[in-house]
């Protein structure tokens, strides 16, 4: 009787920790979340399949309660909820998709995943296995994915011992040869360290402190200067001749995070500002759902939230550069940046507002999975983020 209950305990309790260690914000470690496929291939039932599921999923995202917490100055019961109600989509498609059938499964799983990587669950698409491959194939690129995803099939199969032997090579080598991605010449990303006043503080002093900031980073010749997610507030006309006006007689850019707000809404931007002028150059294609992305506001016929433009823009031209732009929570889902890969951009530029996420590891996982997609398509990248 209790060896019936002992193996799926095994089971749910490796999926906690490999959702613990493969997602703990060490680039080097995603191989680890490469497990959960095999647990998930070897449950002997549905509801087992549905737990460890849950404990992968719950684990990876651990820090979600917290970090909702901190945004909304709240206790910690609405995060509670939304960490449990984000997990619902993926527990579902996994369960759904599980199978005793051994030919059947690998098809099955590669499905799951690709569900999990496109809108509509995509949107919760979090801890992605799929993500490693820029640990196991860094510069391998579409090729790189490939093999990626014909080792997931290959580990929800009878041979996954092999499988997961023939990945530890590639891991081991990586880890003694790894290094980070390349800055693109002539370009800096700016760390800040403002907490929830970034965007907040709409004094005109906050906006020249933002100015010397940038001048102190491009002094060292920098063409190119990115600043975090928000960093400019809300971009009005003002804002934009004040910026201008202030690099007139430079020839470098600054790239930085604002919020556009008309009477439906608004769009989470990066803008493009120089001595010519300012422009909008990238709408953020997933805003975080709940807190910025509000859909349902429409069905009451209520407006408000941040507009997800989902497939628009994957890729901006910045100087004789195209860019690939990932803002904050686009960073920790897939198809924002396959879909910008798809058009072979110059580099990467990555922002975030991390304020909220004090005493988690959300921000650590967010620059791990975006350093793992820029080693696998070798792609320099910019990153700057305020926390």
């Amino acid at each position: 009787m209790c060896r019936d209950y002992l193996q799926p305990a095994l089971l749910i309790f490796a999926s906690i920790a490999i959702g613990v260690v493969g997602w703990s914000g060490h680039v080097l470690l995603l191989p680890v979340a490469l497990g959960f496929p095999v647990l998930w291939s070897i449950s002997q039932t549905r509801s087992v399949a549905a737990l460890v599921s849950s404990g992968y999923f719950l684990a990876a995202s651990r820090g979600l309660p917290q970090g909702v917490a901190a945004f909304y100055s709240s206790d910690i019961w609405p995060g509670l909820l939304l960490w449990l109600g984000a997990s619902m989509s993926f527990v579902a498609v996994h369960t759904l998709f599980w199978t005793m059938n051994g030919r059947a499964r690998p098809f099955r799983y590669l499905l799951a995943a690709a569900v999990m990587a496109v809108p509509p669950f995509g949107i919760t698409g979090w801890a992605h296995p799929v993500t490693a491959a820029g640990v196991l194939f860094p510069g391998w690129g579409w090729w790189g994915l490939g093999f990626m995803t014909a080792g997931l099939a290959g580990l929800v199969t009878r041979i996954w011992p092999a499988v997961a032997i023939a990945f530890a090579g590639p891991w081991l080598w990586s880890a003694a040869i790894w290094t980070d991605p390349k800055l693109p010449e002539g370009w800096r990303g700016v760390d800040l360290d403002m907490g929830a006043s970034l965007g907040r503080e709409p004094g005109l002093q906050r906006q020249r402190d933002m100015i010397a900031t940038v001048r102190g980073a491009a002094s060292d010749g920098a063409r190119f200067v990115v600043l975090p997610e928000t960093a400019l507030g809300f971009w009005t006309p003002a804002v934009a001749r004040l910026w201008t006006n202030a690099f007139r007689d430079d020839d470098g850019t600054v790239i930085a995070g604002a919020a556009m707000v008309d009477a439906g809404g608004y769009d989470n931007v990066l803008v493009a500002v120089d001595g010519r002028g300012g422009h909008i150059l990238y709408r953020e294609r997933m805003p975080v759902p709940g807190s910025m992305w509000q859909p349902w506001r429409s069905w009451f016929g209520e407006s408000g939230g941040a507009r997800a433009d989902f497939f628009a823009n994957p890729v901006v031209s910045i100087g004789a550069s195209r860019a690939a732009p990932l803002i904050c929570y686009e960073q920790l889902i897939v198809w924002p940046v396959l879909q910008s890969m798809l058009h072979d951009p110059d580099l990467i530029v990555a922002v975030g507002n991390g304020w909220w996420t004090e005493g988690t590891s959300i921000v650590a996982i967010q620059r791990t999975a975006t350093t793992a997609w820029s080693k696998l398509f070798a792609k320099p990248i910019v990153i700057a983020f305020n926390t």
